[in-house]
């Protein structure tokens, strides 16, 4: 039965190990900023799928990778993990947090539209609805009304256009990343094809870090001990495992359902809110949770 449903297993792993990262560079970014996270996790990520890669494959560099796998998956990388993540740690500062996450709900939505467009990709009736079923949890669980602030009251909410826009940018970033990385695998191995998106990353973030001279903010993350280690653990479970099994994922499954059941990583990491944080969760988010988990069951149907 499991072999049937691989793909959608696999995503969500995923959905869990990215809940792990965010976590870990939710504290690390606080302390060093998230320019200086982003390449350093990149990095280390790097290094744990070339040392896996060496044991798993016998090849530390995946030189193995056709000219046409390098092609997308390096474009993969630029857009995913450079614009897509530059868009939405810009988004958060300029509306915050939770409008961007209810912004980047749409990812799925995105990425099983282009995935039509793209790579052909057919949705059943009950994918669809299992869709609809989980990001109605999702939303339900991230969007909730401030009290403080009438506007946050009213039913069509005013934000600043850049920042709404910065926000899609991050959720097409993400879901038009998935896509190409499909394509870019083409049977080719996932945590290879994880490195050479890992290599465009890399470089992408080199050259932000050098157009905004952030250089020295960079040196002393990396002197930063406690930084250092929320970032190895974010790496480790983001870079290195989450980014491989969403390209498992993707590999197995449908790009449309594999974004979905990623994007339960709102609803996942409550309990981690709850223990780590000291949040109150609400009724509302139990709701939403039930929903969410829902909606995940009638994939498997």
């Amino acid at each position: 039965m499991f072999e049937n449903y691989f793909g959608e297993i696999a995503a969500l792993a995923t959905a869990l190990f990215w809940t792990f990262s965010a976590i870990a560079f939710e504290s690390a970014g606080k302390k060093v900023g998230s320019l200086s996270v982003n390449l350093i996790r990149l990095i280390i990520g790097f290094a744990f799928l070339s040392i896996y890669s060496f044991f798993a494959r016998g090849l530390l560099f995946p030189t193995d990778a056709t000219t046409e796998n390098w092609t997308w998956l390096l474009l993969s990388g630029t857009v995913g993990f450079v614009i897509g993540d530059l868009c939405l740690f810009q988004a958060y500062v300029v509306i915050g947090s939770r409008i961007s996450m209810l912004i980047l709900s749409l990812t799925p939505a995105i990425t099983a539209l282009l995935g039509w467009i793209v790579l052909g990709e057919k949705l059943s009736w009950m994918n669809i609805l299992g869709m609809t079923i989980v990001l109605t949890g999702i939303l339900l669980v991230i969007v909730r009304k401030n009290n403080n602030s009438s506007t946050d009251k009213k039913t069509n909410i005013n934000y600043p256009i850049a920042g709404i826009l910065l926000a899609l940018g991050g959720a097409f970033g993400q879901g038009l990343g998935m896509v190409l990385s499909k394509k870019g695998m083409a049977g080719y191995d996932p945590f290879a094809s994880n490195q050479i998106r890992t290599i465009a990353g890399i470089i992408g973030f080199i050259i932000v870090l050098t157009i905004f001279k952030r250089w020295p903010f960079f040196a002393k993350a990396v002197k930063n001990r406690k930084a250092m280690t929320s970032i190895s653990i974010g790496a480790f479970f983001g870079a290195f495992l989450g980014v491989s099994f969403s390209l498992i994922a993707v590999k197995y499954t449908d790009t449309g359902i594999a974004a979905t059941l990623m994007s339960i990583r709102p609803v996942l990491i409550i309990p981690f809110a709850i223990t780590f944080f000291k949040e109150k969760v609400t009724l509302k988010e139990i709701i939403g949770a039930a929903i969410a988990v829902t909606g995940v069951v009638i994939f498997f149907i």
